[in-house]
């Protein structure tokens, strides 16, 4: 019989998949594996080892039951192996972008864990910088460097452009750095205050960043932010909310590449770098697309057909999930309100009264 480990965070989601445990046990070994479960600690690293203890030892599959980071942890616990079991995930965190992507039910875990009896795979491509795996995003510049002070309740992507918008007294801080970014396509120096590596299409709950990402077709998708000025941010940040229009602008890059080295051009300047929300180290590094390293069950047929490289499935028709759509619409209007420019297109500006 087939072997399945679920890795869980006993804390993630007001302690839901331990609530649930026994349930989600239960589905596992309905498809046909003898399942088993680990409670991380908080040893550094608990995820991780025990990943890539069960591997080495011959496990079949592993189900990561937690935020982003335990799903991070127990990808780079099997990544570096030779012999990787399949994954799957159960969300229970703030943001859960890799399930989004997935299309795995957020908001029951149950029904999370019942994505396995579809027996639908994906086979993801991940990143490396370095010795570490990342699994969504990697980013550096210096305005990325201020999530690392923003409060944990505002670190999604909306939440971080919002303290933006409010006037947050950090914003004089955000400057250019000169850079050197060499990828696929060619070279960029000059300045630019963040760069951006995207594996999927959905960061911090929004799916417009990188409109046209695949999951599997090794590439990232980049952007290099090359103004400072802080209204023109704003700007891009609402073009983006607005559909995506961002990827047309000319004070940024947006191209895909299946890797990227980033380093500055100042003897005095340092780039810190973020892999999957946490600090990775500083420039200069090296990042690399590894090409359908992990297979991963998802909801396959609610994935978009142009989601997936060489897919057969159709389009899925189901309505958009984005529960932050109003809430762009307010951060759109808080930057019409301060740059006095229409961005949706509605032909109004908001009131800079109010």
């Amino acid at each position: 019989m087939k072997k399945a480990r679920v890795i869980y965070n006993p804390t993630s989601g007001k302690e839901l998949v331990k609530k649930n445990l026994a349930d989600i046990l239960s589905i596992i070994e309905e498809c046909g594996y003898e399942t088993s479960a680990f409670a991380t600690t908080p040893d550094e690293n608990s995820a991780r080892n025990e990943a890539r203890r069960v591997a080495e030892v011959g496990f079949d599959l592993i189900v990561a039951a937690g935020g982003d980071g335990t799903i991070n942890e127990v990808v780079n616990g099997i990544a570096p192996l030779d012999n990787r079991p399949s994954m799957a995930i159960i969300p229970a965190g703030t943001t859960n972008d890799y399930a989004r992507a997935l299309k795995i039910p957020r908001d029951n875990i149950v029904k999370a864990a019942e994505v396995i009896k579809k027996n639908q795979t994906v086979k993801m491509d991940i990143g490396k910088a370095k010795e570490t795996y990342f699994i969504n995003i990697a980013a550096g510049g210096h305005l990325t460097e201020l999530t690392y002070e923003v409060p944990s309740e505002l670190k999604s992507i909306f939440g971080y452009l919002a303290y933006l918008a409010k006037g947050a007294e950090m914003l004089p801080r955000v400057k250019p750095i000169k850079v050197r970014m060499e990828y696929d396509e060619g070279v960029y120096e000059g300045n630019a205050s963040m760069f951006f590596l995207g594996l999927t299409n959905s960061v911090g709950g929004f799916e417009q960043i990188a409109p046209d990402a695949k999951l599997d077709d090794g590439k990232f998708s980049l952007i290099i932010v090359k103004t400072a000025n802080v209204f023109e941010i704003l700007h891009l940040a609402a073009l983006m909310l607005n559909g995506g229009k961002h990827v047309e602008d000319n004070r940024l890059i947006y191209t895909k590449t299946s890797r990227l080295h980033a380093e500055t051009l100042e003897a005095d300047s340092r780039m810190m770098i973020n892999l999957d929300g946490e600090y990775g180290g500083d420039a200069p590094m090296e990042f690399v697309n590894l090409h359908q390293h992990i297979e991963m069950f998802a909801n396959a047929d609610a994935i978009p057909s142009n989601a997936i490289m060489g897919s057969i499935l159709e389009d899925y028709d189901g309505e958009s999930e984005d529960e932050y759509s109003e809430t762009s619409k307010e951060f759109v209007r808080e930057v019409e309100r301060l740059t006095e420019e229409d961005i949706d297109g509605d032909g109004k500006i908001a009131d800079r009264e109010k």
